[in-house]
Protein backbone atom coordinates (compact mmCIF):
# COMPACT_ATOMS: atom_id res chain seq x y z
CA UNK A 1 0.00 0.00 0.00
CA UNK A 2 1.33 3.92 -0.63
CA UNK A 3 0.70 5.21 2.42
CA UNK A 4 0.76 9.28 3.30
CA UNK A 5 1.68 10.79 6.13
CA UNK A 6 0.84 14.43 6.59
CA UNK A 7 1.79 15.86 10.45
CA UNK A 8 1.43 19.07 11.65
CA UNK A 9 -0.01 21.52 14.87
CA UNK A 10 -3.42 22.44 13.27
CA UNK A 11 -4.48 24.94 15.36
CA UNK A 12 -6.66 25.26 13.63
CA UNK A 13 -7.03 23.51 10.62
CA UNK A 14 -7.56 25.28 7.26
CA UNK A 15 -8.61 24.78 3.81
CA UNK A 16 -4.83 25.39 2.89
CA UNK A 17 -4.20 22.12 4.57
CA UNK A 18 -7.42 20.34 3.08
CA UNK A 19 -6.10 21.30 -0.50
CA UNK A 20 -2.30 20.05 0.36
CA UNK A 21 -3.93 16.94 1.04
CA UNK A 22 -6.10 16.21 -1.60
CA UNK A 23 -3.14 17.42 -3.88
CA UNK A 24 -0.87 14.96 -1.81
CA UNK A 25 -3.52 11.97 -2.37
CA UNK A 26 -3.90 12.67 -5.90
CA UNK A 27 0.03 13.15 -6.88
CA UNK A 28 1.10 10.34 -4.97
CA UNK A 29 -1.51 7.92 -5.67
CA UNK A 30 -2.00 7.22 -2.30
CA UNK A 31 -4.17 4.40 -1.14
CA UNK A 32 -4.50 5.64 2.66
CA UNK A 33 -3.42 9.45 4.55
CA UNK A 34 -2.84 9.58 7.44
CA UNK A 35 -3.18 13.14 9.07
CA UNK A 36 -1.54 13.11 12.44
CA UNK A 37 -1.97 16.51 14.98
CA UNK A 38 1.63 16.92 16.74
CA UNK A 39 1.20 16.27 20.46
CA UNK A 40 3.99 18.40 21.58
CA UNK A 41 5.69 20.08 18.76
CA UNK A 42 9.46 20.11 19.15
CA UNK A 43 9.91 22.66 16.23
CA UNK A 44 7.45 25.04 17.51
CA UNK A 45 5.67 26.94 20.03
CA UNK A 46 2.07 25.94 20.71
CA UNK A 47 0.26 29.22 20.23
CA UNK A 48 -3.62 29.40 20.95
CA UNK A 49 -5.56 27.99 23.66
CA UNK A 50 -6.56 24.88 21.74
CA UNK A 51 -6.29 21.50 23.59
CA UNK A 52 -5.18 18.51 21.73
CA UNK A 53 -8.48 17.26 21.86
CA UNK A 54 -9.69 20.60 19.95
CA UNK A 55 -7.22 20.35 17.84
CA UNK A 56 -7.77 16.37 17.08
CA UNK A 57 -12.01 17.07 16.37
CA UNK A 58 -11.51 19.99 14.16
CA UNK A 59 -8.89 17.46 12.04
CA UNK A 60 -11.48 14.55 12.32
CA UNK A 61 -14.81 17.99 11.45
CA UNK A 62 -11.89 18.99 8.14
CA UNK A 63 -11.29 15.34 6.64
CA UNK A 64 -14.59 13.55 7.75
CA UNK A 65 -15.76 13.52 4.07
CA UNK A 66 -12.12 13.49 2.57
CA UNK A 67 -12.37 9.21 1.51
CA UNK A 68 -8.98 7.56 2.32
CA UNK A 69 -8.17 9.96 5.05
CA UNK A 70 -7.29 8.79 8.87
CA UNK A 71 -7.17 11.32 11.75
CA UNK A 72 -4.88 9.57 13.94
CA UNK A 73 -4.28 11.05 17.57
CA UNK A 74 -0.95 8.69 17.52
CA UNK A 75 1.23 11.77 18.79
CA UNK A 76 -0.91 13.10 21.26
CA UNK A 77 -1.46 9.20 23.07
CA UNK A 78 2.45 9.31 22.99
CA UNK A 79 4.18 10.41 26.02
CA UNK A 80 7.43 13.36 25.28
CA UNK A 81 8.05 15.18 21.98
CA UNK A 82 6.22 14.15 18.79
CA UNK A 83 9.33 13.09 16.76
CA UNK A 84 8.85 12.54 13.22
CA UNK A 85 10.64 9.16 13.37
CA UNK A 86 8.95 7.92 16.32
CA UNK A 87 5.63 8.22 14.02
CA UNK A 88 7.06 6.64 10.50
CA UNK A 89 8.63 3.91 12.80
CA UNK A 90 4.93 2.52 14.33
CA UNK A 91 3.55 3.09 10.50
CA UNK A 92 6.30 1.46 9.01
CA UNK A 93 6.02 -2.26 7.67
CA UNK A 94 8.37 -3.49 4.68
CA UNK A 95 5.19 -4.09 2.17
CA UNK A 96 4.05 -0.51 2.30
CA UNK A 97 5.50 2.40 1.24
CA UNK A 98 5.31 5.44 3.42
CA UNK A 99 5.42 9.28 1.63
CA UNK A 100 6.07 12.02 4.23
CA UNK A 101 4.58 15.35 3.03
CA UNK A 102 6.15 18.73 4.32
CA UNK A 103 5.80 22.38 3.57
CA UNK A 104 8.70 24.13 2.55
CA UNK A 105 10.19 25.23 6.36
CA UNK A 106 10.35 21.50 7.20
CA UNK A 107 12.02 20.91 3.88
CA UNK A 108 14.77 23.29 5.03
CA UNK A 109 15.30 22.06 8.37
CA UNK A 110 14.65 18.19 7.54
CA UNK A 111 18.53 17.93 8.18
CA UNK A 112 18.87 19.23 11.85
CA UNK A 113 15.47 16.72 13.10
CA UNK A 114 15.98 13.79 15.27
CA UNK A 115 17.61 10.76 12.62
CA UNK A 116 17.17 12.15 9.83
CA UNK A 117 19.06 9.02 8.09
CA UNK A 118 16.55 7.06 9.45
CA UNK A 119 14.00 9.41 8.23
CA UNK A 120 14.54 9.31 4.79
CA UNK A 121 15.27 5.09 4.94
CA UNK A 122 11.86 4.78 6.27
CA UNK A 123 9.91 6.88 4.08
CA UNK A 124 10.09 8.85 0.86
CA UNK A 125 9.52 12.52 1.45
CA UNK A 126 7.45 15.10 -0.37
CA UNK A 127 7.23 18.73 -0.07
CA UNK A 128 4.40 21.26 -1.20
CA UNK A 129 5.07 25.06 -1.62
CA UNK A 130 1.98 27.26 0.32
CA UNK A 131 4.08 30.56 -0.63
CA UNK A 132 5.06 31.91 -3.84
CA UNK A 133 8.25 33.42 -2.36
CA UNK A 134 10.80 33.02 -5.29
CA UNK A 135 13.76 33.86 -2.97
CA UNK A 136 13.94 30.45 -1.38
CA UNK A 137 14.09 28.50 -4.57
CA UNK A 138 17.64 28.06 -4.74
CA UNK A 139 17.84 27.35 -1.17
CA UNK A 140 15.46 24.62 -1.77
CA UNK A 141 16.98 23.28 -4.99
CA UNK A 142 20.25 23.50 -3.23
CA UNK A 143 18.84 21.19 0.29
CA UNK A 144 17.00 18.11 -2.30
CA UNK A 145 20.27 18.16 -3.87
CA UNK A 146 22.32 17.75 -0.51
CA UNK A 147 20.14 14.96 0.94
CA UNK A 148 20.07 13.14 -2.35
CA UNK A 149 23.82 13.26 -1.75
CA UNK A 150 23.46 12.05 1.57
CA UNK A 151 20.36 9.73 1.85
CA UNK A 152 20.42 8.34 -1.84
CA UNK A 153 16.94 9.65 -1.90
CA UNK A 154 15.15 12.56 -4.00
CA UNK A 155 12.46 14.56 -2.27
CA UNK A 156 9.42 14.65 -4.74
CA UNK A 157 7.25 18.05 -4.97
CA UNK A 158 3.58 18.08 -5.01
CA UNK A 159 2.36 20.56 -8.03
CA UNK A 160 -0.47 23.01 -6.35
CA UNK A 161 -1.85 26.68 -6.94
CA UNK A 162 0.19 28.16 -3.46
CA UNK A 163 -2.27 29.06 -0.69
CA UNK A 164 -0.60 31.60 1.70
CA UNK A 165 -3.07 30.78 4.25
CA UNK A 166 -1.26 29.64 7.52
CA UNK A 167 -2.89 29.18 11.25
CA UNK A 168 -1.73 31.79 12.78
CA UNK A 169 -3.78 33.93 10.16
CA UNK A 170 -6.76 32.55 11.73
CA UNK A 171 -6.18 32.56 14.80
CA UNK A 172 -5.59 36.35 14.35
CA UNK A 173 -8.93 36.82 12.43
CA UNK A 174 -10.98 34.91 15.10
CA UNK A 175 -9.03 37.33 17.37
CA UNK A 176 -9.67 40.50 15.97
CA UNK A 177 -13.81 39.05 16.09
CA UNK A 178 -14.13 38.60 12.46
CA UNK A 179 -15.80 35.40 10.56
CA UNK A 180 -13.07 32.36 9.20
CA UNK A 181 -15.66 32.09 6.56
CA UNK A 182 -13.87 30.63 3.92
CA UNK A 183 -10.52 30.53 5.93
CA UNK A 184 -11.69 26.83 7.53
CA UNK A 185 -13.95 24.13 6.77
CA UNK A 186 -17.43 25.58 7.90
CA UNK A 187 -17.67 22.26 10.39
CA UNK A 188 -14.42 23.96 11.79
CA UNK A 189 -16.00 26.97 11.82
CA UNK A 190 -18.74 26.19 13.86
CA UNK A 191 -16.37 24.19 16.53
CA UNK A 192 -13.93 26.91 17.10
CA UNK A 193 -17.30 29.44 17.74
CA UNK A 194 -18.92 26.79 20.31
CA UNK A 195 -15.39 26.24 21.95
CA UNK A 196 -14.64 29.81 22.19
CA UNK A 197 -11.52 29.31 20.62
CA UNK A 198 -8.50 32.14 19.79
CA UNK A 199 -10.62 34.71 20.93
CA UNK A 200 -7.01 35.45 22.38
CA UNK A 201 -4.24 36.25 19.87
Amino acid sequence: MRIGIYGGTFSPVHLGHVAAAKAFMEQMWLDILYVIPTGISPHKQMKGDATPADRLEMCRLAFENVEGVIVSDMEIRREGKSYTVDTLRELYHPENRLFLLMGTDMLLTLGSWREPEKIFELCYPVYIRREADASLDDAIVGKITEYHKTYGKVVRRITAPPIELSSSTVRAVVAQGKSVAGLVPPAVECYIKEKGLYIQA
